[in-house]
Formats: C-alpha cells, structure tokens, sequence
C-alpha cells in the first residue's frame, strides 16, 4: 500500500511539472508566433483587415464632411430669398460644399415652379449625396459576413492536417491533439474578431449617415416654408 502511494505521488508531481512546464512554454508565445500558427489562412484574413480599417477612415472623414453645416446657413438664405435677392442666396449655397447646399441650390435654381416639382427636385439631389455618404459600405457589410467563413474554413483545414498527421504517424497522444486544435483554431477566432469589426464599423457609419440624412431633410422643409413666406 505503501509503494502505491508513493507511485501516485510520484505520478501526481509529474503531471504537475508537465503541466506547468507547458503553461511556462505557452505563456511566452507571442500574439505574432501565435497568428502564425493559423497558416495561410491568415494572409486572406491580414488583408481584410487593413480593408476594414481604411475603408472605415475613408469614410468616416468624408461622413464627418458632410455633415458640417453651418448653423446660420438657412437663416441667410432665408433672409436673401425674403428680399429678393435670389443670386446671393444662389452663390452661397453654391460655394458651399456640402450635402444641405447643394439640395437648397437644386431648389434655388427651381424658384418659380411648382413646389411639387421644386420638392422633387432637390430629393433627387439628396438621393444622390446619400449614394455617395455610403459608397464602400457594402464593403463592411461584405467583410462582415465574409470574415468568420474564412476563419472557420481555415480551422477546419487545419484539423484535417492535424487528423492526416495523426492517421500516418500513429501519434495521437493528448498534447499533440490539443495543441492541434488550440493553434488551428486561431483562425476562427481573427475571423470572429475581424468581423465583429467590420460589423460594428457598418452599423456605426450607418448612423451617423442617417443623421446627416435628417439634416438634409430638416433644410429642405425649410426650404419649402422659406419659399412659401411672403417677400418684403
């Protein structure tokens, strides 16, 4: 009984020191030698990534463009229209770039017609400055869903090579299946995280366009009251 216990004892520390020899071992694999584990997969993944980041920058600076309005813009086209001076009111929303100016000199431009047919016309401006607010988000939305496939598919070639391995050597032993699968599954994780961020930088630039969104349309009505007031 005796001998027995000093056997378990003695198994108990060895599996302590393989343990914690391998715990000393992983913990100073870096994040590089450890996204490099993921193999060829990652490269796909590497430059979805740097497609996600400019993509977002791209468009944020040009949303964040847009969307400076002046605060006192419609109160001196208000003012220039009221008085009957329509080329002042034309020549600022002119020379100002931004979505709301070049709606309110669409409309400028329709003075004299209909409002039905001022109204139509400035929508189709802002139609197409909302195109071009969300050009390249497709590209988000796309790396989105796209990410975590390549990811996955990227684990799952990997845990054939690692079962291939297994079923031609014969070595099947814990570390060698477990330490398969951790470093296998390294690209499925990137992915994951890759496209949480293509997904939340979508969402949030989708937001701030709809806010421009709701400028352009708080101008135009404007527009149509400031149209409807009587001159001086």
């Amino acid at each position: 009984m005796y001998y027995l216990l000093q056997i378990g004892n003695t198994l108990a520390d060895s599996t302590q020191k393989v343990a914690n020899a391998a715990i000393a071992v992983e913990s100073n694999i870096s994040l590089w030698d450890l996204l490099q584990k993921g193999g060829f997969i990652m490269y796909p993944l590497y430059m979805l990534l740097v497609a996600t980041i400019f993509v977002f920058f791209e468009r944020l600076i040009a949303i964040n463009k847009a969307s400076k309005i002046d605060y006192s813009f419609m109160n001196i086209v208000r003012d220039n229209i009221i008085t009957g001076n329509i080329s002042a009111a034309r020549n600022l929303a002119k020379n100002t770039n931004n979505p709301v100016a070049k709606m309110i000199d669409k409309g400028i431009q329709r003075i004299g017609k209909p409002i039905d047919a001022i109204e139509k016309s400035m929508e189709n401006v802002g139609k197409l400055e909302m195109y071009k607010m969300e050009k390249n988000l497709s590209i988000l939305s796309l790396i989105a869903g796209i990410a975590p496939m390549f990811g996955f598919l990227g684990t799952i070639f990997g845990m054939v090579q690692l079962f291939y391995g297994i079923a031609s050597t014969g070595e099947y032993t814990l570390g060698t299946i477990a330490g398969g699968i951790y470093t296998k599954m390294v690209t499925s994780a990137t992915g994951l995280i890759i496209g949480l961020m293509a997904y939340v930088a979508y969402s949030f630039l989708n937001t701030q366009i709809d806010k421009t969104a709701n400028k352009m349309e708080a101008a135009s009505a404007d527009f149509i009251d400031i149209l409807q007031e009587p001159t001086r």
